[in-house]
């Protein structure tokens, strides 16, 4: 019976191994000897249902656990029929891959063993007494490999360790900024001391915690499409605004009266920066997931979170154990520690948001993407752009000459005569149309702006057209001597005609090279379905036809 049971597992992972790409088909096939004394059962042939449906076909990403087949297996074996002897051992033609672990099946003519190929999974404490060093080698690669599996998820991109590495940074100072404030608040309303009335601090406690969950709805509601287009940027700066409340916090000893006013405007800041936090938390896990494993990546990130967020409690606590026999230090040990752990927690932050490469399309990415396209030829990775792009905290997009930005006419802006007439021009089969506009009532290069005004019903194709269209556009007021657009103003002919054959060319091109960008996005990578745009840029015109 156990020779039969042997040999059916036999077939089952015949029928399971994923072959090597190397090794050729007709050797991963097993077939066991005869000296081995198993005897072949007869299977009976499963009928097979006629059904309409197609075979399954399951996805490499399905499997947790990887094979590899070897062709070294079945020359060995072959060798053994030949001279009709059988070795002490004999390995599988597969090795089995598991959690950082590679472990191969071995034939020891009784049974088949799981062995370990990298000596992670054989770590045993005997190992130390036969052979210390090796034993000290192994005990580190058990230990890594255990850490690993709980902290970091299966597959993510290759940047994930580097974000974890800034994060950790990040959590364990926080936290501990978090501790001392919340002393420091206890403190403000007498926690602890007989001359402090319990319900008046109850009450001003739920007072603070009640208002700052209501600015924390406001914000939501009032920055919801930011979450999406400038994540980087508005992440750092709830960051900062995060790591300010903590200073507000720990004044409340020195301005016990105000305690209600300072711990309101420290919650009211801290509501703002977890509902920004919450918002973008997935898109961040996203960047991550390689294999589509969200639901994987945001589980370890809550384990991360627990776990640095208790090294920063221990923190806090040995240095409140650290100071306890001095009162006096006690007490300034919170304005001490508060300008080091807060520059330490934004550093990390900043440095963590720079290993954090979207993949998602918004308006001043893509304006990246066929500004370099169009330099260049070629379409930069998430990660250049990344770079490029950095956290946008300190980034001023109207340095540049000759802006673009996507929205609709602003009224208080003067709009050039040649615009008016591709105005008068569009027709019901025009998705967008651009035109420029007067940043500061001057019509030279540096005083004017393109605008890229969008259609109801635009589609994805026909905003990453207009936005093509707009570069080159740029690009060719550059070449050409267009210093003296003023004379637009006084309906110059020359000036209008020279608009009219560049608004032309750039169409032209956009349309022609529109097919091409798009191939080149998918290629490096860009989720090219949407392209998130805020609120001001959401704005729509409609078409009357007369």
């Amino acid at each position: 019976m156990n020779h039969l049971l042997n040999h059916t597992m036999f077939i089952l992972m015949e029928a399971t191994i994923q072959i090597h790409p190397n090794s050729r088909p007709h050797h991963c096939k097993w077939n066991p000897p005869h000296s081995l004394n198993m005897p072949s059962p007869k299977i009976p042939k499963p009928t097979i249902p006629k059904t309409s449906l197609k075979s399954l076909i399951l996805p490499k990403t399905s499997l947790t656990t990887s094979f590899s087949c070897s062709h070294d297996f079945h020359e060995n074996f072959h060798s053994c029929r030949l001279n009709d002897e059988v070795p002490e051992t004999l390995d599988f033609p597969f090795v089995v891959r598991h959690s950082g672990t590679v472990s191969r099946y071995v034939w020891d003519r009784r049974e088949q063993k799981l062995v370990s190929v990298n000596g992670i999974n054989g770590f045993r404490f005997w190992d130390f007494f036969i052979d210390y060093e090796d034993g000290v080698r192994k005990l580190g690669r058990f230990c890594w490999s255990a850490v690993r599996n709980f902290f970091l998820p299966r597959e993510v991109s290759e940047n994930y360790l580097e974000y974890v590495k800034w994060k950790f940074l990040h959590r364990v100072f926080s936290s501990a900024l978090q501790v001392l404030a919340t002393q420091a608040m206890f403190r403000a309303i007498g926690f602890g001391y007989s001359r402090s009335l319990p319900s008046a601090a109850a009450l001003n406690w739920v007072l603070k915690d009640g208002l700052g969950r209501l600015s924390r709805c406001i914000y939501t509601a009032s920055l919801a499409s930011a979450f999406d287009t400038n994540l980087k940027r508005v992440r750092f700066t709830t960051s900062v605004l995060f790591s300010l409340s903590i200073g507000v916090e720990l004044l409340t000893p020195i301005f016990p009266d105000n305690f209600l006013l300072l711990a309101t405007m420290a919650n009211i800041a801290k509501q703002i920066s977890l509902a920004c936090h919450l918002a973008t938390g997935s898109a961040v896990h996203r960047s991550f997931a390689s294999s589509d494993n969200l639901g994987e990546v945001s589980a370890k990130s809550q384990i991360q979170t627990v776990c640095f967020d208790n090294i920063g409690l221990l923190l806090a606590a040995a240095l409140n154990i650290t100071f306890k026999n001095n009162k006096r230090l006690l007490a300034a040990l919170p304005f001490v520690a508060y300008p080091i752990f807060s520059t330490v927690d934004l550093f990390g932050i900043y440095q963590g948001l720079k290993h954090v490469h979207l993949q998602t399309l918004t308006k001043d990415r893509l304006e990246l993407i066929i500004k370099t396209w169009i330099e260049l030829g070629d379409v930069p990775s998430p990660a250049q752009v990344s770079k490029m792009e950095g956290v946008g905290f300190f980034r001023n997009s109207g340095m540049e000459m000759l802006p673009i930005r996507i929205g609709c006419l602003n009224l208080k802006r003067i709009i050039p005569r040649l615009s008016i007439k591709t105005m008068r021009s569009l027709s019901n089969d025009d998705f967008y149309f651009i035109y420029l506009e007067s940043l500061n009532h001057g019509f030279r290069l540096r005083d004017l702006g393109i605008v890229v005004c969008l259609r109801e019903g635009a589609a994805t194709s026909d905003v990453i057209m207009g936005l093509l269209q707009a570069c080159y556009i740029r690009k060719g007021l550059h070449v050409v001597d267009w210093e003296n657009v003023s004379e637009a103003c006084d309906s110059s002919n020359s000036v209008i005609e020279k608009w009219s054959t560049l608004m032309e060319e750039s169409k032209k091109s956009s349309r022609n090279n529109l097919d091409l960008l798009n191939e080149n996005m998918l290629g490096a990578g860009w989720a090219c379905r949407n392209v998130l745009l805020s609120t001001q840029e959401q704005a729509r015109y409609s078409f009357v036809t007369d």
